[in-house]
């Protein structure tokens, strides 16, 4: 597939303060001491399993605030298939500023190109139904555009981006507002008209009630297999049906065949395992 890179002015602040971090006071002390600083090699991106890449922009962004002239020749862009050992990319320029910036450019990649392979396996798992898989707001705290961006890099959707984008109303804005109907019409009234009303329902019978308000979407929390087909039933298209909790590659087949419209899955951003992808010198010169 062919995904559009982030826009350089959203991913460079997020990098910026990546290196920042790593950089510290006194900069890359160890390469300044033992690596000449004319010296020029190339390294290559490695994937040592399979997996799908997201993030090569923002590894190629990480390695250009350190040393512009540092070039980056992708192999296999974002949102590839990749197998054990193949290559990725190829990285060169001066060796200082490879090495400087290679940690944080492997903890962008890995991380990134984690999320794209569980979402891609997910996605695989529901081939066939009409759920897509989309990501939550259980995000890394200052990554979650390039964790959701990297969701889409692996054949997902997203969700909401934050609490400004649309609005789901959950059991404690119930319990504040004094009841659901409530809690329905203050949300209407100071919605604008393309802002959409989504609500979290536990059982059947809240469901019946929100629907007699005609909001646009319901989350169907935690619900049995049983209860979610007859839940899907008794929207009958009324409204956009989310399936959600605790939902895994092992799960998320049944889930699909009551017919949601969305499954949706927070550890994909929060708690998939990275892609395990090495950077290794390949020639100096």
């Amino acid at each position: 597939m062919t995904l559009p890179p982030l826009p350089s002015i959203i991913v460079e602040p997020v990098v910026r303060a990546a290196l920042l971090e790593d950089l510290g006071r006194a900069g890359d002390v160890t390469s300044d001491a033992i690596v000449p600083p004319d010296l020029i090699t190339s390294l290559v991106l490695t994937a040592r399993q399979a997996g799908v890449v997201a993030g090569l922009d923002v590894a190629a962004l990480t390695f250009r605030l350190i040393d512009p002239s540092i070039e980056v020749e992708v192999r296999r862009p974002d949102g590839s298939e990749v197998v054990a050992n193949e290559t990725i990319a190829i990285v060169r320029g001066p060796a200082r500023g490879l090495l400087t910036a290679e940690r944080t450019a492997l903890n962008f990649l890995c991380h990134l190109s984690g999320i794209a392979t569980a979402t891609a396996t997910l996605v695989a798992t529901v081939s066939g139904h009409k759920a897509r898989i989309v990501c939550t707001r259980k995000t890394t705290p200052g990554l979650r555009t390039l964790e959701k961006y990297a969701v889409r890099a692996g054949g997902g959707s997203n969700h909401r981006f934050g609490l400004d984008d649309a609005i789901l109303i959950k059991d404690n804005h119930i319990a504040i507002a004094g009841g659901l109907q409530s809690a329905v019409e203050r949300a209407r009234a100071h919605a604008g008209h393309m802002v959409k009303i989504e609500v979290e329902v536990d059982t059947l019978s809240q469901l019946e009630e929100v629907l007699e308000l005609e909001v646009d979407a319901v989350l169907l929390d935690n619900m049995a297999l049983d209860d979610l087909t007859c839940a899907v039933d008794m929207v009958g298209g009324r409204a956009i049906t989310e399936a959600s909790g605790r939902i895994t590659a092992a799960t998320a087949p049944a889930v699909a065949t009551s017919g949601v419209d969305l499954i949706s899955v927070g550890w994909l951003t929060h708690s998939a395992p990275i892609l395990d992808i090495g950077l290794d010198i390949a020639a100096t010169g």
